[in-house]
């Protein structure tokens, strides 16, 4: 298989982050509408399926917003980025993991979308947390958006 291409991988990682941001979002305001498909409406509709809809929610919010700041902040990308990213498709792994281990008990559309949208996100991921470009070796950075005071340099090998 072959890999990304670096410019590929960045526009791959935000279009995930991005997209996470938004079903986090919409999870949290109206959990019944993503957790539909995915449980049932008369579960997404029940006060579990929506505490347990934003709660998802809450969790793509963090994670949509982590990989889209360390995006942003680190133009080279580099591992803190890297490390968002493939936390996302951690997430979406376990995502169909779950749906696979409760199958028979799913609506039949809903899982299978389920399966096939976060399935191709924790594979597009993957590939792109693996393939985003490092940073550039001893170029100065902060550790943090905003911080003050001294600066870490992060890279390679520095």
């Amino acid at each position: 298989m072959r890999s990304m291409s670096p410019r590929w991988s960045r526009r791959c990682a935000v279009w995930l982050a991005a997209g996470r941001v938004a079903l986090g979002v919409v999870a949290v305001l109206r959990p019944e509408l993503p957790a539909r498909p995915w449980v049932g409406t008369t579960e997404a509709g029940g006060a579990a399926g929506r505490v347990l809809g934003r709660a998802l929610g809450g969790r793509d919010i963090s994670l949509g917003l982590g990989a889209l700041l360390a995006l942003r902040h680190d133009r080279a990308a580099g591992p803190v980025a890297a490390s968002w990213v493939a936390g996302g498709a951690l997430a979406d792994g376990v995502d169909v993991l779950a749906t696979v281990v409760s199958w028979r008990a799913l609506p039949p559309a809903g899982r299978v979308a389920v399966t096939v949208v976060a399935g191709s996100a924790a594979v597009l991921g993957t590939l792109a947390a693996t393939t985003l470009p490092a940073g550039a070796p001893g170029r100065q950075r902060t550790a943090w958006p905003g911080q003050t005071g001294s600066r870490r340099k992060i890279g390679r090998g520095r």
